[in-house]
């Protein structure tokens, strides 16, 4: 017996003392990778300069429905070009006829009131009447405007 009392210490299994930081990282890269792929994707293509607003920015739905309207009175809905006379027919296709649906309306600043009042009587002869318009966030007190 020339061996003695072994402990399980003994049998060559050291005890790691560090944190194994690699999956971790891998789970970080593969969530980086799914962000910079879905954060594109989330947003709106068309090209609209917003007027600015100091108003309280308010909660949006997890899918608005967008309508914008471009300086060369283009209308988009969400991201499908749609004719003047054919907006009705492309709201109620995105709305599926529901009425009560919030329109979130992005207007180009270089379009005249006119034309934006255009746009509203269509959205309220169509029996859209819940509208939200879209403006970019500035400090309070801030003018955005043009002066006359």
């Amino acid at each position: 017996m020339a061996g003695g009392i072994r402990h399980e210490d003994d049998l060559g299994l050291d005890e790691a003392h560090e944190i194994n930081v690699t999956p971790f990282i891998d789970v970080m890269l593969v969530l980086l990778i799914i962000f910079m792929v879905a954060a594109p994707l989330a947003t709106v293509d068309t090209q609209i300069d917003l007027p600015g607003s100091t108003a309280e920015p308010q909660q949006r739905p997890d899918k608005p429905l967008w309508l914008s309207v471009g300086a060369d009175r283009a209308l988009v809905v969400n991201d499908t070009a749609v004719a003047a006379d054919g907006l009705k027919a492309a709201l109620d296709q995105a709305t599926g006829g529901n009425h009560d649906t919030r329109l979130f309306l992005r207007a180009d600043k270089a379009l005249s009131y006119g034309d934006l009042t255009g746009v509203l009587n269509q959205l309220r002869a169509a029996g859209y009447l819940k509208i939200a318009l879209v403006g970019l966030e500035t400090p309070a007190g801030t003018f955005t405007g043009t002066a006359p």
